[in-house]
């Protein structure tokens, strides 16, 4: 029997919360992709790394253990609870906020993505780019995983190639981009694991 949800908005808490609390993630998978895995293990130093809409917060682990300064947010308070309850260890560095209204202590240099661009409507997306620009020092990086789909229902909402780049080279010079190999269904075949570097102002 399929799920029966309340909330139909996915600009609201409650819509993340009540699936959380349903225990209906299939977004979620369990534990950290390989191109994570392999870009933090690669990098040259650790990065003061902001992780918008965290869910389950298996990153955050991934980072912190690297020694790397890793604050994640999330607007949902069930999915901060679910992330705190996972990563007892690291629970101080998950925080409830806005990504369109919280601000670091100090300027990331990473913004790592996955799931957020396509979990919220295409015509939130521009405030979303504006607001990753607007974080991030030139030189610093947005990195992570970009969902590739034109489907018009969602979440999650998926992009055109030629969308992504309109909406990220005004601002971000793409430094890598590669095919991702161990998705979760609901993105299979479906999303690259891409790098952009923020441009001089």
């Amino acid at each position: 029997m399929a799920q029966q949800f309340d909330s139909r908005d996915p600009l609201a808490p409650e819509f993340w919360s009540e699936r959380f609390e349903k225990h209906f993630t299939p977004w979620d998978r369990a534990g950290v992709p390989k191109a994570l895995q392999d870009f933090v293990a690669t990098a040259s130093h650790p990065l003061r790394t902001l992780i918008p809409g965290c869910g389950s917060g298996y990153e955050v682990a991934c980072m912190a253990e690297a020694g790397w300064d890793v604050t994640a947010i999330d607007f949902s308070p069930a999915a901060v609870e679910a992330a705190r309850r996972l990563q007892p260890r690291h629970a101080a560095r998950i925080v409830q906020a806005d990504f369109f209204s919280f601000t670091p202590a100090q300027p990331p240099d990473l913004i790592y993505e996955r799931a957020f661009l396509c979990a919220l409507p295409r015509d939130k997306w521009p405030a979303i780019v504006q607001r990753w620009a607007d974080l991030l020092q030139p030189g610093a990086l947005l990195a992570g995983f970009f969902f590739f789909d034109e489907a018009l229902k969602g979440p999650p909402f998926g992009a055109s190639a030629g969308t992504l780049e309109a909406l990220l080279t005004p601002c971000f010079d793409r430094i890598d981009d590669q095919a991702v190999t161990d998705s979760v269904e609901v993105f299979a075949g479906k999303e690259r694991w891409q790098v952009w570097r923020r441009q001089s102002v």
